[in-house]
């Protein structure tokens, strides 16, 4: 009986031995598949070779500069076209970020550091020809980044907890760095809130989505009890005060009279509650976009009636454009792209 015992062990362990070869060399060439597919040239897509990027001030015209999503060996690097032709061939860096901004020459790169048994994640501060500048780690998945437009302060959201802003369960952090003295303000929860007038504590507050009217004045989402608010960031006095409710990944506009941001409404799937709106900051009027899908980003201005975003694409996003007065009808402007960026 002992010997039939063992024997029938020494059959299940050679199985299983057996089946985890199998396994693993299924992974092996599966990945391997994933690499030869990600070296290879997306069928179709825009055309990207490599050459100098910088976020100097073009000397001619605008520039657009973002993560290329296309297939291919320049996947996931900031790569450049000029603004009026965005869809036109682009140029690659070789620097590769997860979100990315830029203005006034400073840079800022949230980076994936792929270790053997997870993934970490870091904030970059890029000079203007994309060379590092300083690090600093970064305490989850990277979402959103934005730099001030003088080029002096550099913010960045990660989540902490979950990866997705559509349900209730996740936690963020956002950071703000002076990249003239790299002051760092490593958490904007622990500024004092005003909420409705008086000062306000809680322990579900989370900010996020930066964006930038100056060297001191900010706007940004804070989520408590359930609900999300435009709030006025002022980094001399540590302070965020409640302005408008129902504000998501704001993005001030050049003129600073606006918000765009994205908004719930009530009824649509709470896996894609958004629409892209934009506020007044006068009169606290609010306009919706002619655009009808669900937005889960921070769009960024191209002018001073046209706003740019990503929505999902064939090969992760694409990038589209709508006039911001509620006029017009989307139109998408460039594939396979993602976290742009204007210059000049």
């Amino acid at each position: 009986m002992n010997r039939l015992q063992n024997r029938t062990r020494v059959i299940v362990l050679l199985v299983a031995v057996l089946l985890l070869g199998a396994v693993g060399t299924g992974a092996v060439l599966h990945a391997a598949d994933r690499t030869a597919r990600r070296d290879q040239a997306q069928p179709g897509g825009p055309a990207v070779t490599e050459g100098a990027v910088t976020l100097q001030k073009p000397t001619e015209g605008r520039k657009l500069v973002f993560r290329n999503m296309a297939w291919g060996p320049h996947r996931d690097e900031l790569t450049a076209v000029p603004a009026d032709r965005p869809d036109g061939p682009r140029t690659a860096s070789g620097v590769q970020c997860l979100r990315f901004y830029a203005a006034a020459g400073t840079g800022i790169c949230l980076q994936a550091q792929h270790g053997a048994l997870e993934d970490t994640y870091r904030a970059v501060v890029l000079d203007d020809h994309l060379r590092e500048r300083r690090s600093y780690p970064a305490a989850g998945i990277p979402t959103r980044s934005r730099v001030s437009p003088s080029g002096h302060l550099a913010a960045w959201t990660v989540f902490v907890s979950g990866d997705s802003y559509a349900g209730t369960d996740f936690s963020t952090r956002t950071s703000v760095v002076d990249v003239r003295d790299w002051n760092l303000r490593d958490n904007l929860e622990t500024f004092d809130v005003i909420k409705d007038g008086h000062p306000y504590q809680a322990h579900d507050i989370n900010i996020w989505g930066v964006t930038f009217a100056d060297d001191d004045t900010f706007y940004a989402t804070l989520a408590t009890g359930g609900h999300t608010h435009l709030v006025r960031g002022d980094l001399a006095a540590h302070t965020l005060t409640t302005l408008h409710e129902n504000v998501e990944c704001p993005s001030l506009s050049p003129d600073g009279t606006r918000i765009a941001y994205k908004k719930r409404v009530p009824g649509l799937s709470p896996d894609a509650p958004w629409r892209l709106y934009v506020l007044d900051l006068a009169t606290m009027t609010e306009t919706a976009t002619a655009e009808q899908r669900n937005i889960d980003d921070q769009a960024v201005w191209s002018d001073t009636g046209t706003l740019l975003y990503a929505l999902p694409g064939d090969y992760g996003a694409d990038l589209w454009t709508v006039p911001a007065d509620g006029g017009g009808a989307p139109r998408r402007v460039t594939q396979a792209a993602v976290a742009p960026a204007y210059l000049g």
